[in-house]
C-alpha cells in the first residue's frame, strides 16, 4: 500500500510542479493597413490583426496591461484597444497628427507629441479627457520620462532640440541642441542620462539630465553602407543597464552599444528601413519593426543573431510586447 501511494505521488509530481511558461503577445502598428497585427510569442505566428484608426504609429501598454493605445495619426486621435476583445472600445482627443506619446509612471497620464500644432498634449487616461498643453519646437515627436515621472523629454524635428519639461509646471525648462531631425527620446532606468536618436544627423546623443549638458555623441559605421543611409531612430535598453540598442533606418542595421564605454559593440542585419524595436519580457529575443520589407525580425540575444524574419503587413511601425 505504502509503495502504491509513493508511486502515485512520483506520477503525479511532473504535473503538480510544471506550470506552463506564460507566452507574449507582440503588437505591431501597421501603418498603411491601419490595423495591429498580433504575434504569439511561442510560434510567432500571427493570430490576429486588429482594425483601428488611420496611419497608426505609436503604440504602448495600459499600466494594467490590459489595453493598449495606438496613435492614429489622420484621425487625430489615440485609439483604446482592449486587449482581450481585440477591439477599439474607446479614443482619447490628441492634438493634430498625434506620432509618439509616452505613459506617466503611474499609468494615469499620457504625454502625446502632435507634430502639426507644435504642442504636446496632456491626457488624463481616467477621465478620458485633454487637460492641458505644452508648447514645443516644430514638429515634435520623441517622447521620454524620467523614472519619478517630474521631468518630461520631447525631441523636436526642425528645431532640432530636446525639451527639458517640468511635468508640474508643465513647462519647459531647459533646451538641448542635437544633431539634426531628433526621433526618440529614452531615460535610462536610473534617470541619469537622456539618450536622443537623431535620423538625419546619424547619431545618438547621451545627454546628462541634471545638467543638461551633452555626455557624448555616439556616431555609427557600417561597411558597405553609405553614412546618409545610417538614420538613428529607436532606442531600447536593457534593465540591468548594460546593453542598448539601436534601429538604424535605412542602413537596415541594428546597433548594440556597451552603456558603460558609450561603444559600440556589433550590428544586426535585419529588414529593411528599421524603426523601432522591443524586447521580450525575459529580454532574451529582441523584435524589430521593418517598414519597407514589411515585416519583424527575431533577434536572439543569447546567441547574437537573427532567427527569423515574420511578414506583419503594410509600413509596420510601432512594437509593443505583453507577458
Amino acid at each position: 500500500m505504502h509503495l502504491l501511494r509513493y508511486a502515485i505521488l512520483i506520477l503525479a509530481a511532473p504535473a503538480l510542479m510544471a506550470e506552463p511558461a506564460a507566452s507574449e503577445t507582440i503588437f505591431v502598428s501597421n501603418e498603411k493597413d491601419n490595423q495591429i497585427a498580433v504575434v504569439d510569442g511561442d510560434s510567432l505566428q500571427i493570430t490576429n490583426k486588429i482594425k483601428v484608426g488611420r496611419r497608426p504609429r505609436g503604440i504602448t501598454l495600459s499600466a494594467d496591461g490590459t489595453q493598449l493605445y495606438v496613435c492614429v495619426g489622420d484621425d487625430n486621435r489615440v485609439d483604446v484597444v482592449d486587449i482581450a476583445s481585440g477591439k477599439v472600445v474607446h479614443a482619447l482627443p490628441s492634438g493634430p497628427d498625434p506620432e509618439l506619446f509616452v505613459l506617466s509612471p503611474d499609468g494615469t497620464r499620457l504625454y502625446v507629441a502632435n507634430e502639426d500644432d507644435n504642442m504636446v498634449t496632456i491626457i488624463d487616461i481616467p477621465s478620458r479627457k485633454a487637460i492641458g498643453n505644452i508648447q514645443v519646437g516644430v514638429e515634435p515627436e520623441g517622447m521620454g520620462i524620467s523614472p519619478d515621472g517630474k521631468t518630461l523629454v520631447n525631441t523636436s524635428e526642425t528645431t532640432n532640440m530636446a525639451h527639458f519639461i517640468d511635468t508640474e509646471k508643465r513647462a519647459v525648462v531647459g533646451n538641448v541642441l542635437v544633431d539634426s531631425r531628433p526621433r526618440v527620446a529614452r531615460f535610462t532606468d536610473d534617470g541619469k542620462q537622456v539618450w536622443v536618436s537623431s535620423e538625419i544627423g546619424g547619431t545618438v546623443s547621451v545627454i546628462d539630465a541634471a545638467t543638461r549638458k551633452m555626455i557624448k555623441k555616439i556616431r555609427f559605421e557600417v561597411t558597405g553602407v553609405r553614412r546618409e543611409a545610417i538614420q538613428a531612430v529607436g532606442i531600447q535598453m536593457t534593465r540591468d543597464g548594460t546593453r542598448a540598442f539601436v534601429a538604424l533606418g535605412p542602413a537596415n542595421r541594428i546597433a548594440e552599444i556597451d552603456i558603460a564605454s558609450l561603444e559600440v559593440k556589433r550590428y544586426f542585419l535585419v529588414g529593411q528601413r528599421v524603426w523601432n524595436l522591443a524586447f521580450s519580457p525575459d529580454e532574451k529575443r529582441l523584435y524589430t519593426t521593418n517598414g519597407i520589407s514589411n515585416d519583424l525580425s527575431v533577434i536572439d540575444l543569447e546567441r547574437n543573431k537573427v532567427i527569423k524574419s515574420i511578414p506583419v503587413g503594410g509600413a509596420p511601425w510601432g512594437v509593443v510586447v505583453k507577458q
